[in-house]
């Protein structure tokens, strides 16, 4: 009797244990199938009136990566174990691609976030644009160029190789990688919001008491209030701050209320989630916010140097009220 009920527990250990990689493997499915869906999403939602910039292509590239781990992931499950020109593929591939891809995507958060930024800095100091052809192509190049050189430092790290070899006798276990880099980025950014808010929170109260709704060309908009003879520039940082801060919380404060609570409870995200088209989104804006109160003293209006934001239309905070033709009774509310 003791023999046979060893036996039992013994099967039953083995069925559950060649249970829990399929378990993992479809888990893991689900969530890169959810992420995928969620990228579309946003991207199809995003305005299509934009010019393509840096962190535009990146972000398709992104929803790319994505989109071939899914399929990645797809064939490896479905199949488990077979060989392509002599080389044998198994399910402990699928927890490898996810993790060098976890690595790539913890260590892209600052050069993206920087190469971003300069592109946006370049775009509006200069007074003449490049060929719309050239900028697309460098755009492509630099992207390519991004992924690659992130890539070789992952593969060629020596910590992060021993990391990925130390986990290879273990074929049940996959650990995740959690960026550091987007815990600090994440948390810098609200600090700067907290600071700002804290620095013109009366000029933003002001602000929201004064707006008014108005259809502009068709769309709804909301509008700050102008001296009456100010220009298409605005000089003083001071009053271009609460209006950037309206309209950056306008849109993002559900993502902002999300990093606060994310931070808050110290959750550990995967790289591989934490990457994603609606953050990249999210820190764009904050950028182009951030790049236009530097540089308040070159904001015109007359021409096309003002970087576009594919969810916010900064153009709002700019444009004089005596300056708004085609005024007609407002539709809807839409935050800049």
């Amino acid at each position: 009797m003791t023999a046979l009920s060893s036996k039992n527990c013994t099967s039953q250990y083995q069925f559950h244990q060649s249970q829990q990689p399929l378990d993992a493997s479809c888990l893991l499915f689900l969530i890169i199938l959810a992420k995928v869906l969620l990228n579309i999403l946003i991207l199809r939602v995003r305005r299509k009136d934009t010019c393509w910039t840096f962190m535009e292509y990146f972000c398709f590239s992104v929803a790319f990566v994505d989109l071939l781990l899914l399929v990645n992931i797809s064939i490896l499950t479905y199949f488990r174990d077979f060989v392509v020109l002599g080389i044998r593929f198994t399910k402990y591939h699928i927890c490898l691609l996810t993790q060098i891809i976890s690595f790539t995507y913890g260590y892209l958060h600052y050069p993206v976030c920087s190469l971003a930024c300069i592109d946006y800095w370049c775009n509006l100091s200069r007074a003449t644009q490049h060929s719309f052809r050239w900028q697309k192509l460098l755009y492509f190049l630099t992207v390519i160029l991004t992924w690659i050189s992130v890539l070789a430092y992952v593969l060629g790290e020596p910590t992060i190789s021993v990391s990925l070899k130390t986990h290879r006798a273990y074929v049940y276990q996959c650990p995740s990688y959690v960026s550091t880099q987007s815990h600090w980025l994440s948390l810098s950014m609200l600090m700067v919001l907290f600071v700002a808010f804290l620095i013109s929170w009366q000029g933003v109260v002001a602000l929201l008491q004064a707006m008014r709704i108005a259809s502009y060309k068709n769309k709804a908009v909301l509008y700050f209030p102008f001296p009456p003879h100010s220009g298409y520039t605005v000089s003083s940082r001071k009053v271009l701050l609460p209006r950037l801060i309206v309209c950056f919380l306008g849109t993002w404060f559900p993502f902002v209320a999300l990093q606060v609570l994310v931070i808050s409870l110290r959750v550990q995200i995967p790289a591989y989630i934490d990457m994603n088209v609606p953050w990249l989104y999210f820190v764009n804006s904050f950028l182009i916010a951030a790049v236009y109160w530097f540089n308040s003293h070159k904001l015109y209006l007359r021409g096309s140097t003002l970087p576009v934001d594919p969810f916010i239309n900064w153009k709002c905070c700019f444009v004089p009220v005596h300056r708004l033709k085609q005024v007609e009774r407002p539709m809807a509310v839409i935050i800049c």
